[in-house]
């Protein structure tokens, strides 16, 4: 017995004896661990103080490659629908008026042919194809036409502004000389752009609306130019001439373009418009040649398959001489 109890105590005396070494040793190493995280700690401190600050004009071009895409984004969204195409066209979001007038043309198209005699399916088509084609034609026509003189005159809008801010005006009262001395579509843009911050609307947003009305690259340039100036500073200026700049120089671009793709566009519409003038030609010079065709079923077939493989060749054409830019 005393045996086991002088064993036991003498267990207890080692371990108490290794306890203690062992949590000295393990304080001591978790201190040396604390010194070396500070010192790590430290270290990065210094390295994050050493190391170079970002480049702004890096910073910038970021900041503008994500303004970029966000206003591309936008336009894809806002050219899709007809309300963008009308309010391009300049006749405003009614979109119940355009199907109306779209749904009166069908039938007007339906009751004509079907008074010349043509069969049912014929009219259907051509009431299709004047319901649904035409007025989508007529107002990319338009909406087309009123971007262009749009854009022919952005360019001297923004030099207006350039030489108003060297001069000391602010940029709204450049912008309501725009409204009052440039042309049309320009001006009315320009006007409603200015009452609109005038109503308290922050000027971003305001461009952001004239964009819808308007989608074009030169004006979403123009948006993220002023955003930038906005957020990051610097001499608005020397950044408005530099953008009328660029614009110029995509304006004769487009020119040079137009000019080069003149004799692919001729050749597009001569190849286009030979069918039909031929059967035009034919049908008044030869009426009795081209009856079947309007009277039998297969003539039917066989003007249904052309109507078919001509649009598909005029969509080709159109593909090859689109040039964007």
């Amino acid at each position: 017995m005393l045996f086991i109890l002088a064993g036991v105590l003498g267990f207890i005396t080692i371990a108490g004896l290794g306890f203690a070494f062992v949590g000295d040793d393990s304080q001591a190493s978790k201190a040396a661990k604390r010194a070396q995280v500070i010192g790590a700690g430290g270290v990065d401190r210094q390295a994050a103080k050493n190391k170079p600050a970002a480049n702004p004009n890096e910073v910038r071009r970021q900041t503008i490659l994500k303004a970029l895409k966000e206003q591309e984004r936008k336009q894809k969204k806002a050219t899709l629908s007809i309300a963008a195409r009308m309010q391009a066209a300049g006749l405003g979001p009614n979109v119940r008026l355009f199907w109306m007038v779209s749904l009166g043309l069908a039938v007007g198209v339906i009751l004509i042919v079907l008074a010349l005699g043509q069969t049912v399916w014929i009219a259907l088509g051509a009431g299709f194809a004047a319901g649904l084609g035409l007025p989508r034609w007529l107002l990319s026509i338009l909406a087309q036409g009123r971007i262009r003189k749009f854009t022919e005159a952005f360019s001297d809008a923004i030099d207006i502004i350039v030489r108003g801010i060297k001069s000391g005006l602010p940029l709204h009262d450049c912008l309501r000389i725009i409204g009052q001395e440039s042309p049309e579509p320009l001006a009315g843009e320009f006007r409603m752009l200015t009452e609109n911050v005038a109503m308290g609307v922050p000027l971003d947003a305001a461009l952001d609306k004239m964009h819808e009305r308007m989608p074009t690259n030169e004006l979403r340039f123009f948006a993220i130019v002023l955003a930038i100036q906005q957020k990051t500073g610097g001499n608005l200026a020397e950044a408005l001439g530099n953008l009328s700049t660029v614009l110029r120089s995509r304006k004769m671009m487009k020119e040079k373009i137009k000019a080069l793709s003149a004799e692919a566009v001729a050749s597009a519409l001569i190849i286009g418009a030979l069918p039909p003038g031929v059967i035009v030609l034919i049908s008044v010079t030869s009426p009795a040649y081209m009856q079947p065709l309007f009277t039998d079923p297969r003539g039917h077939l066989m003007l249904l398959a052309a109507a078919i493989w001509m649009g598909i060749g005029v969509l080709v054409m159109r593909k090859m001489i689109n040039f964007k830019f």
